[in-house]
């Protein structure tokens, strides 16, 4: 194998190694990238959620509470509805993968009972009562997406709906019946705010953001091993075949070739002129030789 053609081999293992590692740190602090701004998002909804709930809790309420007959519901002022029903705005828009719910293990709409996977995280903050926020990522029909929840706790204010069925509005009892939604009880953990956020746009745009650096970072290794190359063959490969060719003629017995130039004080040059020393020793000794 050529000296070229070594270093060549020993240039693209060790430059393919760090490109190896280089690729493996950049994919994984993408990936980190993505997974925060998703969280951010979700943490963000979260946030969006709470506010709404609190809007209707000390404006919409009262306003309403006034307003309306005793025996009349208005689902309006339920802070849960509000809640709900503002992120079903937002989803009509150009947010369908995204979920807002308040699933509970004993709600009174039949539609908010908790799924597997929601009564699980409803069951930690209950056997966990320090835990305030549980992060996840679970697989969906639409792909990958990530969820932030944290738990709901029944006050006082709660318990006027969901203690026993006499004491909460008529209204209410007669439209979701007397059979779910009661038996809560004060600072227990009924339920969970959830906000689900899909992790495909994100983490698609650090894939591609990562396709495109590994062929940037390919495309200047080449370049970069390319002028390497050339820089090996002008600097070494080419005085070192010259000095090889000159060694093959003075060894067939040509003594009347011109010294070969010396240019530079590098290693090459030293050897070059160190050759040419002996190249005139053995030219001296053959005259001396003949005489």
């Amino acid at each position: 194998m050529k000296l070229l053609a070594k270093v060549n081999v020993i240039l693209v293992l060790l430059f393919g190694a760090g490109l190896a590692l280089t690729e493996w740190y950049w994919y994984s602090f993408l990936m980190r990238n993505a997974r925060m701004q998703v969280l951010r998002q979700a943490e963000l909804m979260m946030q969006s959620a709470m506010s709404t709930r609190k809007y209707t809790t000390n404006e919409i309420k009262p306003l309403l509470e006034r307003e309306l007959r005793k025996d009349t519901f208005a689902a309006q002022s339920v802070p849960a509805h509000a809640a709900t029903r503002t992120f079903a705005y937002l989803r009509a828009g150009s947010y369908s993968d995204y979920t807002y719910r308040e699933p509970a293990l004993n709600p009174t709409n039949l539609d908010d009972r908790a799924a597997d996977w929601e009564a699980d995280i409803i069951n930690d903050f209950r056997n966990h009562p320090d835990l305030k926020l549980i992060t996840g990522e679970r697989d969906t029909p639409t792909g990958k997406s990530l969820f932030v929840a944290q738990p709901m706790v029944s006050t006082e204010p709660c318990l006027s709906c969901h203690s026993t069925p006499d004491v909460a509005p008529k209204a209410m009892v007669k439209l979701f019946g007397s059979t779910n939604g009661f038996g809560w009880h004060n600072n227990e953990i009924v339920a969970a705010n959830v906000v689900s956020v899909p992790m495909s746009v994100p983490m698609n745009a650090a894939s591609k953001a990562f396709r495109e650096l590994s062929i940037e970072m390919v495309l200047i290794f080449l370049g970069t091993l390319i002028a390497l190359d050339l820089a090996l063959y002008a600097f070494v490969v080419r005085p070192v075949r010259q000095l090889s060719a000159f060694a093959d003629r003075v060894s067939t017995g040509e003594t009347d070739m011109p010294e070969i130039p010396v240019r530079g004080k590098d290693e090459i040059s030293i050897l070059t002129a160190s050759f040419n020393r002996m190249y005139v020793s053995l030219q001296k000794a053959l005259r001396m030789l003949e005489d």
